[in-house]
């Protein structure tokens, strides 16, 4: 039975055939145009699900979820009286009749028609091109029915060597199977880069374990019901057991055709400057519509066609002028862009290379004939300028007087980067966003930060490559209207660390969700997370293992980590002083456990080689005898150095021992955003080297000499004099007050000299505010200081005689007694250490580089690769065993796995616990946060960050790691893994020439 719809007596109603990306943006552009509501507006999507992000359709494989790829969901629809029909087909369109028949027998008439019906992935006539294991690379079900068929299978091509083509390679080449990539042209990207581009990128490329074969023909597949291999028509055959095709795509232009609506002879329907069809009411936009010739594949134009449609259906008189095909992507981990006339140079025979192949950059930039104008051009390896090589291009700004300007920078002095852009030099592409349109949102609707300008002007909410460029005209408005750019502490708060440290003080917060709840975004990071329970301790003296999840591993572990993944214990010697017995416990415990010992610079013992679960017998053994922590872990008080000062020396004026005993007591475990060391000298032959410290006391015939601000290490500086002759309470007092006053005015990892330097009025001012009390403020600095003297806890002491807290000290989950057997020893000196670190070839000054099948002088015979094998869940963990927003080691055979749990958003990863820059099993004690929405863990090392979805390194390197796929079913942790042996030989730590990580499969959130 046939349903007629008929439309209602105030609206017209506007049919949309097409729920992709640009049939969304016409949407959303009608909504903003049409005011009064003028429309009823009824949209069909062939696909069950409304419109998603197409660009980043790969990110799917690695991990991002279909909500994350999704535009808008089904409320947004309704919410915005928008009829959305999912899974609903238009096969036939009336023009005269005005109307459309859907494939749920459906009949509707329209006042306007909209097609947005994109294309098809063009797939060649091959003989067995629809045998098993074919497949397109276009929707979710695509990416899905590849994923499933890849974990029986060894051995891909992609046919097609393009934009489409390397993202599909990059999803078999990250799902863990041999890749090959197959271009009919004699280079990769043909409409994109010319020779010497695609021969780099090639071999950028194949250094990833990709094989490129250009100028190749496929004939025919060969194999049964299934795809074994490729014929080409040379006679050469390559063996594989599945094919990717995206060579290409094909507008869906067939409901025109049907209907009688003028298309091109080689597709696509035919459009006006309005975009109007040979149909006075029907409109074409995106890959389906043919204007002036062109099909144009790429999102930015298709959003230009909407806008343009939208308005001229809202009473505007808008005319589509066409659009050129730039694009800037990363293609297997390469950025590669091309802009305007990027092949003119055969014309104009001007042109500006720079070709790299030690670091793998090509850069060429297209002149104009007199050489006056930029109006092309191609990257590869490095596209950072895109956005203002592209601002050239499609602007009137005058180019450097040195043309080399353009490829190596401005000099010293010279005007560069967004201020030379014209004002009419588009900045987003995707959204049709000039420089102008920039200026005018921030001058005049106060758009003062990315956020607002972003909602303003729609740049950055595309692709995202204009983001860096946007940000930098943001900044240099902002400067020009004469304010201040504010510092931020990180991507997750706008805001300094002092500004966070006010915040937290005032609102009295003590957890990290609240703070980021009410004055920050996402789940945090390695920068973030630190500072704030920093701040808490600061303020509040909160005990840090009460925010286990926001503590570096150093503090996590109430130790210092070292190589191997080991970590060193210092007992606190306030002023140097000890007595034989404790010199004897050292020793002892030293010996009992295999520690390497040391005298460190600040009059103490290092006690090296302490494995994770040794800690707290290490500390109980201490603790039993006196000892405390000294937190040489922490961003804290450490030492406070002694001379021997009149206890024996014959030259002492003041008693140096017993005043620096008393100011390590006083002071020890004070947070701070650096590390403080102290010393008291005990004449002005300054023997305990005072004048290097933060804060040092030199004795006189009359007292004491006050020293701030000073340190030693890379760039010594000696400390500046802030008060002389003072008595032992004044001297308390006042370095009270400096403390107090330092940790809550100084940037986050700021040393004393640093801040003071960059004081306002420097050494004279501080001297005002502490000494002469200037700011009205010294009593409640010296409150602050007496309540954290006052709730000092040993943080040793607090681990021994908790259990829970002493279970979370265990490198395996599963085994709290197992030690990292993985750690390789050798013998010094008579003392046992871990060793060396293996040095790479090709590394230089000592510095090791990643090998990791990511170096271009790997060749694919040296990547160790996770094979696609037989996997089935298996049980590793509790959910109790793991900490909130933290993360455990798991053993699977021989080799180690780190688990990690989002609490705050319920979301579970596992990936490999080595890191792949030292090979330490040390991963699972990392920061967790994210990165631009994208999950992530911090190596506790070196820093290095981690994506959790992909593998990837976020810190800009090319090292990877191996992620597994997660789900919880009620109190168990379950992880899809292959064979232990499997996984024990892929992720082995001496292997010398160790994996380009490959995905087992995306981490999957747990439901």
């Amino acid at each position: 039975m046939t349903t007629v719809f008929k439309e209602g007596p105030q609206r017209k109603t506007l049919i949309v055939v097409g729920n992709g990306m640009v049939g969304h943006r016409f949407c959303e552009r009608l909504l903003e145009y049409d005011v009064q509501r003028e429309y009823r507006v009824v949209v069909f999507g062939e696909e069950p699900r409304p419109a998603y992000d197409r660009v980043h359709l790969t990110s799917y494989l690695g991990g991002t979820s279909l909500a994350e790829l999704t535009l808008a969901d089904a409320s947004w629809y309704r919410e915005q009286g928008i009829e959305l029909k999912t899974g609903v087909r238009v096969t036939k369109v009336d023009p005269e009749a005005r109307s459309v028949v859907t494939s749920a027998g459906e009949t509707l008439s329209y006042a306007e028609l909209v097609l947005a019906t994109g294309s098809r992935p063009f797939v060649p006539p091959l003989e067995g091109i629809q045998k098993r294991g074919v497949f397109v690379y276009r929707t979710i079900e695509d990416l899905d029915e590849i994923a499933d068929f890849a974990r029986g299978a060894r051995r891909a091509a992609v046919l097609g060597g393009g934009l489409l083509g390397l993202e599909a390679a990059k999803a078999v080449h990250d799902l863990g199977l041999e890749t090959h990539v197959v271009e009919f042209a004699p280079r990769l990207m043909p409409r994109q880069l010319d020779g010497r581009g695609g021969a780099l990128l090639r071999s950028r490329v194949e250094a990833l374990g990709v094989r490129v074969m250009p100028s190749m023909n496929a004939t025919r597949l060969l194999g049964g019901d299934a795809v074994e291999g490729i014929e080409f028509v040379d006679g050469e055959t390559l063996d594989v057991d599945m094919l990717v095709v995206s060579a290409g795509i094909v507008p869906r232009d067939e409901l025109a055709r049907d209907a009688g609506i003028a298309v091109g002879p080689r597709g696509g329907i035919e459009v006006d400057d309005q975009l109007r069809t040979s149909h006075a009411h029907i409109y074409a936009i995106g890959e389906v519509a043919l204007h002036g010739g062109n099909v144009y594949g790429l999102v930015g134009p298709g959003y230009s066609m909407a806008d343009v449609v939208a308005k001229n259906l809202t009473g505007y008189d808008e005319r589509f002028a066409g659009a050129d095909l730039s694009t800037k992507l990363k293609l297997l981990g390469v950025e590669v862009a091309s802009f305007g006339e990027a092949f003119a140079d055969t014309l104009t025979g001007r042109s500006i290379v720079l070709e790299d192949l030690v670091q793998g950059v090509y850069k060429k930039l297209v002149l104009s004939e007199d050489g006056k104008r930029l109006i092309g051009g191609m990257l590869v390896g490095d596209a950072a300028r895109y956005m203002e090589y592209l601002g050239f291009a499609r602007g009137d700004a005058p180019l450097p007087d040195s043309s080399e300007e353009l490829l190596i920078g401005a000099r010293p002095g010279a005007g560069s980067g967004p201020v030379t852009l014209s004002d009419s030099a588009q900045v987003c592409s995707c959204n049709n966003v000039t420089k102008r349109q920039l200026v005018c949102a921030i001058r005049e609707r106060d758009a003062k930060d990315a956020a607002a300008l972003k909602s303003c002007t729609k740049a950055g909410t595309g692709c995202g490559g204009c983001l860096p460029l946007v940000t930098d005209i943001l900044n240099a408005e902002l400067a020009a209207m004469g304010q201040a750019v504010r510092p931020r502490l990180c991507e997750h708060f706008a805001f300094s660390r002092q500004e966070l440290f006010e915040i937290i003080k005032v609102y009295k917060f003590q957890h990290f969700d609240d703070v980021i709840a009410s004055h920050g975004t996402g789940l945090g990071c390695e920068i973030c997370k630190p500072a704030v329970a920093s701040i808490f301790a600061s303020l509040w003296n909160i005990p840090i293992l009460e925010h286990e999840s926001l503590q570096d591993t150093n503090d996590r572990f109430l130790a210092n980590m070292q190589r191997g993944g080991l970590y060193s214990v210092v007992p606190r010697i306030p002023g140097g002083e000890i007595t034989p017995e404790k010199l004897i416990v050292i020793g002892q415990v030293a010996q009992r456990y295999g520690l390497y010992t040391k005298i460190t610079g600040g009059q103490r013992i290092d006690l090296f080689g302490a494995r994770l679960e040794q800690l707290p017998d290490i500390w109980e053994e201490l603790v039993r005898a006196g000892f405390e922590s000294g937190h040489a872990y922490g961003k804290a008080v450490r030492t406070v150095k002694s001379c021997v000062g009149t206890t024996w020396c014959r030259f002492g004026v003041q008693d140096a021992v017993g005043f620096a005993i008393r100011l390590e007591h006083r002071y020890k475990g004070i947070r701070a955003p650096h590390k403080l060391k102290s010393a008291v000298s005990g004449c002005i032959r300054e023997c305990a080297e005072a004048q290097s410290k933060d804060f040092a006391v030199i004795a006189t015939e009359k007292g004491w000499n006050l020293y701030v601000c000073g340190n030693g290490g890379a760039k010594p500086r000696h400390a500046d004099l802030l008060a002389a002759d003072l008595d032992d309470d004044t001297v308390i007092r006042y370095i009270d007050r400096f403390l107090m006053y330092y940790i809550g005015t100084a940037d986050r990892l700021t040393r004393t000299s640093v801040w003071l330097d960059k004081l306002d009025g420097g050494i004279d001012y501080l001297r005002d505010v502490i000494v002469n009390d200037r700011l009205q403020i010294a009593d409640e600095l010296e409150r602050q200081m007496q309540r954290l003297v006052d709730t000092y806890r040993c943080e040793w002491a607090e681990v021994v005689g908790n259990p829970e807290r002493r279970a979370r000290f265990r490198h395996f989950v599963d085994d709290a007694a197992a030690a990292d057997s993985s750690i390789e020893w050798m013998t010094e000196r008579g003392q046992r250490r871990p060793r060396d670190w293996v040095r790479q070839a090709g590394g230089t000054n000592g510095v090791e580089k990643p090998v990791n099948g990511n170096d271009e002088a790997a060749d694919s015979a040296r990547i160790v690769r996770l094979p696609v094998l037989k996997t089935e869940w298996v049980r590793v963990a509790s959910v109790r065993e793991v900490p909130a927003d933290g993360g455990v080691t798991i053993r699977y055979g021989k080799a180690q796995i780190a688990l990690f749990h989002f609490a705050s958003k319920g979301e579970w990863y596992a990936s490999q616990n080595m890191c792949p820059h030292k090979k330490d099993m040390v991963l699972a004690r990392g920061i967790l946060g994210d990165q631009n929405g994208t999950p992530k863990v911090a190596c506790p090392l070196h820093k290095k960050t981690f994506s959790l979805e992909d593998g990837a390194c976020l810190s800009g390197e090319e090292y990877r790691i191996t992620t597994f796929p997660v789900k919880v079913l009620g109190d168990a942790v379950y992880l899809e893994l292959p064979s232990a042996d499997v996984v024990e030989r892929t992720l082995e730590p001496c292997e010398p020439r160790w994996q380009e990580a490959c995905d087992a499969s995306a981490a999957l959130r747990s439901a």
